[in-house]
């Protein structure tokens, strides 16, 4: 089992004051936890010349505490999962081991950094060009929302560094614009937030162009909870973990957060905070079974796969609420601490208080439903002014490092949302085939007359309400490795369907990525993938149905008789 110690080594936000003792006090409360192989620290004069170099050129005086504890693994190229909070450095810890490693002479990508947004990936990138500047190393940004030239431009020049989200990575990968043939180092930054936006099926189509010989990869996030150890496991060879964290006891791998708001808004600010926090499932305790009822009902009218467990409940009802969650067909349960006493939701990474319990032992038991087997969890209280003071009691009689969580505002929702919406737009548009392209151009100039409307007209509220669609559509998609299972009503001929194209792209392995054209990438009007969402007119829809038919019969006959199909084949029949 891994060893806990305690790390007094300095600052843990970022390089803008050097170590004192005043800070070594203050942070000797960080717990550290490290594999059993554990690797001795390293201090900034330990460091190779170069990296000691980069250092200087960003101002670096010391090294903080998860660059101190991370550096050595990353530098003896071993595989390491890394949590530890935003602003403690990280970015800097997997830069650093890459200076010794890049050749400069190499015009090709040797590292790929993945990020969740595009704020985050500029912010690594300048970072990177301070670090690497005269050592001849090139970092590109690659990022969604934005035109493609300037990034082809960057990616044609021999950027060794690549630092991009996941579904604009896969459009250069489609494109041909991006070879990872070179590459050396694979790091996943911030992969919570990354599953959380819906970045899992673009992160496993960009593993399958990795050079099939073992890359370097290494992993942060500031939490691990299942379904992202889950992605380590996918991406990662028997890792090891590094986990830096404020020290406390009872449910230790657990985030103790509040969030202060009125009595009247806890239902508003509920649902912000599963939009910012987008948990892969989640237990909202409430103390009296007439919130229970309340809080479902907000969160199933704003579209949420929650149900709700109380003693008011028949006992079919309780049966049929217990198997859903059994399958793992739940994503949000609502219930009291008597209904939700014995039920495990899989996968649990967030636990909510719609208001702190009645008794101090009662809060170690919610907060005691996530945080298990090793993973992290999150456990987030709704508080007034009187239940905040209640809280703060129960954290210093368990001696919990409770934490203020502001609560989101709209515009938090509307970027967090934006983003997510971006990414799985961007997934279903390279999806599209020619013929869907061409019938989706015919909309753009409605879509430009109606953004153009002047102030007090519809035009711009009918296209948030064409998104706000979407948005619902996905909340009932999985986003998550082995996450939720579609719901039954969406399954039939195209769920098959459906899972018939998925296994058919995964034994495509090497063969379909090497034979892919160039043209089906995002372009206007350009030819594309699969994908039919049987739009259109009743003239083209039974075109397309006469011209898939005749498709499926000639694959059949071609399979009969022991032909290869082509790249591609297989998907453009089955969507109809």
């Amino acid at each position: 089992m891994p060893e806990l110690h305690t790390a007094a080594d300095g600052p843990v936000d970022g390089h803008a004051a050097p170590h004192d003792d005043v800070t070594a006090l203050v942070e000797e409360h960080i717990s550290v936890v490290e594999p059993e192989d554990a690797l001795p620290r390293v201090s900034l004069d330990e460091l190779p010349e170069a990296m000691r170099a980069a250092c200087a050129r960003a101002g670096w005086t010391n090294l903080m505490p998860v660059q101190s504890l991370a550096l050595p693994y990353l530098m003896a190229g071993r595989d390491i999962m890394v949590q530890s909070r935003t602003g403690s450095g990280k970015t800097g810890t997997y830069l650093l081991p890459l200076l010794p490693r890049l050749d400069a002479e190499t015009k090709a990508p040797q590292a790929l950094v993945l990020v969740p947004t595009r704020e985050l990936a500029v912010q690594v990138e300048h970072e990177a060009r301070t670090l690497f500047a005269e050592t001849g190393i090139r970092p590109a940004a690659v990022y969604g929302g934005v035109g493609y030239k300037k990034q082809m431009d960057a990616l044609r020049d021999g950027a060794q560094l690549i630092v991009g989200t996941p579904g604009r990575v896969l459009d250069h990968l489609l494109r041909r614009t991006l070879n990872l043939e070179a590459l050396r180092m694979l790091v996943f930054d911030e992969a919570d937030r990354m599953l959380s936006i819906g970045f899992y099926p673009d992160m496993k189509e960009v593993q399958r162009y990795l050079p099939r010989r073992r890359v370097h990869t290494c992993m942060f996030s500031a939490t691990y909870p299942p379904h992202v150890l889950r992605l380590a496991g996918e991406f990662m060879a028997d890792p090891a973990m590094l986990s830096l964290s404020r020290k406390e006891v009872h449910v230790a791998e657990v985030q103790h957060l509040f969030c202060a708001c009125r009595p009247m808004d806890k239902d508003r600010v509920l649902v912000r905070l599963l939009e910012t926090e987008n948990p892969a499932s989640a237990i909202i305790f409430c103390n009296t079974k007439a919130n229970v009822h309340y809080v479902t009902s907000v969160l199933q009218g704003f579209g949420y796969c929650a149900d709700e467990l109380s003693a008011d409940l028949s006992q079919n009802r309780r049966e049929a609420v217990l198997d859903k969650i059994r399958r793992g067909a739940l994503q949000y349960l609502v219930a009291t601490d008597v209904a939700a006493r014995g039920i495990d939701i899989p996968a649990l990474s967030h636990v909510f208080l719609y208001e702190p319990p009645e008794d101090h032992e009662s809060y170690i038991h919610r907060a005691g439903r996530t945080g298990r087997a090793g993973a992290a969890g999150t456990v987030i209280s709704l508080v007034d002014v009187m239940q905040r003071m209640e809280l703060e009691r129960i954290a210093r009689h368990f001696k919990i490092a409770l934490r203020e969580l502001p609560a989101p505002t709209d515009d938090d929702v509307a970027a967090v949302a934006g983003t997510r919406l971006t990414a799985l737009l961007e997934a279903r548009f390279r999806k599209l085939n020619g013929l869907e392209r061409l019938r989706v151009a015919r909309y753009v100039p409605l879509v430009r007359a109606l953004a153009a409307q002047d102030e007090g007209g519809d035009g711009e509220l009918m296209l948030a309400m064409l998104l706000d669609a979407c948005h619902q559509q996905s909340l009932r998609e999985s986003r998550f490795p082995e996450g939720l299972p579609e719901p039954r009503e969406n399954g039939g001929k195209a769920g098959r369907s459906r899972r018939k194209r998925s296994a058919r792209r995964e034994d495509g392995g090497a063969e379909e990525r090497e034979a892919a054209p160039a043209e089906s990438v995002p372009q206007s009007g350009a030819d594309g993938g699969d994908g039919h969402d049987g739009s259109g007119t009743d003239g083209e829809g039974r075109s397309a149905r006469r011209r898939s038919g005749r498709r499926r019969r000639g694959r059949g006959r071609r399979e009969q008789d022991g032909e290869a199909m082509q790249p591609g084949a297989a998907d453009a029949g089955d969507e109809t």
